[in-house]
Order: structure tokens, then C-alpha cells, then sequence
């Protein structure tokens, strides 16, 4: 029980994601694994507790979106520094290396938080309602580890339809040592279990939460909607994209969830980063001076290259950046600052002592999921997914508007699409994710290599760790 008293005093300091200034944790030396669930204050911490888990810099504080986006085409490395990710930009890692490990690490103990949490509000003394709630947060927080994680240590589910192996499914809370033997699930079954906690997640959670600032850091209704766009999108299930996503995109122009919280384009790009609570902002991971990634976590280190940033990596010349579709008046080119002769990403901006917010989920990617699911499903330039398109493109780009005729095949106008994404939702973790999903190889960048996808290199391998207190646990081939 020693591990159970550790988690929930280490949930107890967390700052709070719903107000980050006022929180004020009870004695937590005197929390034991009898009262830990004793009150709804100290309930509620454990629930903020489990948002923290997942917000850690090993996690999604900055590093899972670098390994995501830094494995593609749009990032060069500039300080060769073994700490900074550089073994996950030039693809040499190892079952030992620490990004492997370390990631494998944080999401696996923000999955326990979250089931001990869901076992422990069966019993505990809050209503029925609450229950549900806070049940369906946790839900939602183990669907996006569990979905993080297999998109880097397993094969795409599109590859065979989820045969491959994919992760230990730990669904039961561990609050001491042992029970660490359990075989890999298949990548299918991990799948599966994401989409029912999503849906489990969408049936309790709120319709909105009390402000602007909770109803973008921690989940409702829509936020586990949003997210099943994207597990969708992954899984090649793009019927089942469209199904989701209607439920929170209006038939047309201009696109707003009807029901729930008014998720909407925000009207400039300008405003969505920093500590945005936009209607477009779905779902983020809120930061303060009290409530730090740590040192080399944060995007902002990163990304920018300014007295803030470290200047780690710069934008590849030939990446998205040389693409003459991306207009010179395009809004979203004043992001891409140069600084001694090259481009840096300048989307976060505030130090790293107190940093900006973290975008998880935004409307706009839930709108290019859609335009490409309508395209794919149908195999048609359907005017529906053109008019989605635009409405991404002409938030930032005015001058630019698609029409139907503006595409010979449904092909083109995925193509379109997928070209909006690498503009829109650069360096919000997307790159591998998307390249995997489509079965692409990874292009060479800089002084690292191209990896193709029967490469060993193409997923990462199981950590080492996890292989030596695991005995059921099997390698990667080829790792």
C-alpha cells in the first residue's frame, strides 16, 4: 500500500487545473490509503490529481508533442543535445533510452491514477452524479494515454486492422509491488478500449463546465467527442468520424457545435495559444509559475528561439515551410519567427517559469478530421468537406477560397487536406501520428535518416524497464 499513499500524496500537491492559484490541499502527511477517499475535497483533489499525472513534462508538458512532431519532416535539431529528444529526431532509439523509458513511465503511472480513482469513487461519499463525473474524467484521461502511448510503441491500427501487438492493458488500480506480468494486447484491442472509455466518457460527462477556463481544461461532453474524431481518423474508421463528429459540427458554414459548449473557430489563430480559453481550445493542459513541465520540457524551450526558448529545433527548409501553397500574407506565418538565418516556431511565448498552456484538442483539427473523412468516405469532392477546408484555410488566409472545381479527384482534395493539417497544426504533435496512420515512410531531414515503415526504427521499442519486471512482455522486432 506504500505506492497508494505515495499517488495520492503526490495528487494531493498538484496544482489545481480548474484554478491554479487557490488550491489548498489538506495536511497530505496525514492522507493513508483508508481516508484518501474520505471527503469530496479531498475527492475532488484526487480528480485535479489525475489531470496533473497526464500533464507531467515527460508527458504531455511538452515532450510527447516534440517526439510526435520532431520523428516527421518539419524540424531540424540545432544543439545535437542527447537530452533534448535528439535520439528521437534522428531515429537511433533504444529499448534503454530515456525518451523510451521515461514516456512509457509517466503515462503508465498517470493510467494508475486514473484507475485508482475510478475504483476508488465507487464508495466514496459524494452523489451519484459526481460519481459518474469524475469517473468519466478519469476515462477520458486514460483514453488519451492509452491512445498516445500505442500511436509511438505499436504498428497503425490501418496496417492490418489492429493485429499487431499493441500494449499491457492495465484497467485495475496497483497499490503495491507486484502484478506486473501481463501479455501485450493487440493493437485492436487497445483500441477498443480507448473508444469505450470515450464513450463511457461523452454519456457522464457535463454538457459544460462553470467558465471559460474549465470548460477547456478539464473534460465535457464534446472534449471525449473531439478526441473520438481522432481515434477514428487513426483507425482508417472515417464513417465512424463523420458519425462523431456531427454531433458537434453544424451542417455548414459557419461550424459550431450545436449542443453543449459553443466549440467554434476561434476568429483570429492569433488568440488560441498562450492561455487561451477560445471556444476553440476543446481540451488543454493549463500551466502557471506555481506549475511547471520542468527544465527542457516545455514546447517553449522547444520551439522558440528567443531569450525564452532554447532554440532546440528549427523549422526544416524544405519541410512544410517551402511549400508555395502556404501563402508569404498567410496568418499563420507570423509564427514562424528567423532568428540568425532560421526559422523557429513561435506559438508559445511565455517563459518556462511560467508557461503558456499546453493545446491538446482544437476545433479546427476536429473540422480538417471531418473534410478528410467526408472526402474519403465518399471518394468524391464533396461540397461539405471543401467548405470545412476553407473555413480552416480562410480564418488565416482570406485570399485563398476552394471550390469543388478547384479539385479533379477526391484525391487532390485529401491531399489539400493533409497539407492543411502540417500548416494548421504544426508542432502540436501531429506529424508522426499522421504519416504512420497513412502507411508513409518517414523522409529524411538534416543529418537523419529516412525510415521507412518496415524499418525497426518506424515505432519506438518497448522500454527496457518494462521488459525486465514484466515477464510476459515480448520486444518489438528487429528492437
Amino acid at each position: 500500500m506504500k505506492n497508494l499513499c505515495l499517488l495520492i500524496m503526490a495528487s494531493l500537491v498538484i496544482i489545481s487545473c480548474s484554478d491554479t492559484e487557490a488550491l489548498n490541499p489538506v495536511n497530505q502527511t496525514r492522507i493513508s490509503d483508508a481516508n484518501a477517499f474520505a471527503t469530496p475535497e479531498r475527492i475532488e483533489q484526487l480528480v485535479l490529481g489525475a489531470y496533473s499525472g497526464v500533464k507531467v513534462g515527460n508527458f504531455y508538458g511538452g515532450r510527447f508533442m516534440n517526439y510526435q512532431d520532431v520523428r516527421g519532416p518539419e524540424f531540424l535539431n540545432e544543439r545535437n543535445n542527447g537530452v533534448t529528444n535528439l535520439f528521437t529526431w534522428n531515429f537511433g532509439v533504444q529499448s534503454a533510452t530515456n525518451e523510451v523509458q521515461n514516456l512509457w513511465s509517466a503515462a503508465y503511472t498517470a493510467i494508475n491514477r486514473c484507475n485508482i480513482l475510478i475504483e476508488g469513487v465507487k464508495t466514496a461519499p459524494v452523489s451519484d452524479a459526481l460519481k459518474a463525473r469524475y469517473t468519466a474524467e478519469a476515462q477520458f484521461l486514460r483514453a488519451l494515454s492509452y491512445y498516445s502511448l500505442v500511436t509511438l510503441y505499436a504498428q497503425p491500427y490501418t496496417l492490418n486492422n489492429g493485429t499487431s501487438l499493441g500494449l499491457p492493458l492495465r484497467l485495475k488500480p496497483e497499490t503495491s509491488g507486484g502484478n506486473n506480468d501481463l501479455v501485450r494486447s493487440t493493437v485492436a484491442d487497445v483500441y477498443k478500449q480507448v473508444i469505450e472509455d470515450l464513450n463511457a466518457a461523452e454519456a457522464n460527462l457535463p454538457l459544460t463546465n462553470s467558465n471559460a477556463l474549465n470548460n477547456t481544461t478539464r473534460a465535457h461532453r464534446n472534449t471525449a467527442i473531439a478526441l473520438k474524431t481522432r481515434v477514428y481518423l487513426s483507425m482508417g474508421k472515417y464513417p465512424e468520424v463523420i458519425t462523431e463528429a456531427n454531433k458537434i459540427v453544424s451542417t455548414s458554414a459557419p461550424f459550431s457545435a450545436p449542443t453543449g459548449v459553443a466549440n467554434a473557430l476561434a476568429s483570429s489563430i492569433a488568440t488560441i495559444f498562450g492561455k487561451s480559453t477560445t471556444a476553440e481550445n476543446i481540451f488543454s493542459f493549463p500551466y502557471s509559475a506555481n506549475d511547471v513541465p520542468g527544465t527542457q520540457n516545455s514546447l517553449v524551450f522547444y520551439y522558440n528561439a528567443s531569450a525564452v526558448g532554447g532554440q532546440e529545433y528549427s523549422l526544416n527548409p524544405s519541410g512544410i515551410i517551402a511549400n508555395t501553397d502556404w501563402k508569404s500574407t498567410d496568418a499563420r506565418r507570423t509564427f514562424n519567427v528567423v532568428t540568425g538565418g532560421k526559422a523557429y516556431v513561435h506559438k508559445w511565448t511565455a517563459p518556462q517559469t511560467d508557461p503558456d498552456f499546453v493545446p491538446v484538442i482544437r476545433y479546427a483539427e476536429v473540422l480538417l478530421n471531418l473534410s478528410e473523412a467526408i472526402a474519403r468516405s465518399t471518394n468524391s469532392v464533396d461540397a461539405r468537406a471543401v467548405a470545412l477546408l476553407n473555413a480552416v484555410r480562410g480564418r488565416s488566409d482570406a485570399t485563398t477560397v476552394f471550390t469543388t472545381s478547384s479539385f479533379a479527384t477526391a484525391q487532390n482534395l485529401i491531399d489539400q487536406v493533409l497539407t492543411e493539417r502540417r500548416i494548421e497544426l504544426l508542432a502540436e504533435g501531429f506529424s508522426s501520428p499522421d504519416i504512420m496512420r497513412l502507411g508513409q515512410n518517414f523522409p529524411a531531414k538534416g543529418l537523419a535518416p529516412a525510415v521507412s515503415k518496415t524499418d525497426t526504427q518506424y515505432l519506438w521499442p518497448i522500454p527496457l524497464n518494462e521488459l525486465l519486471y514484466n515477464k510476459l512482455a515480448v520486444q518489438n522486432p528487429g528492437h
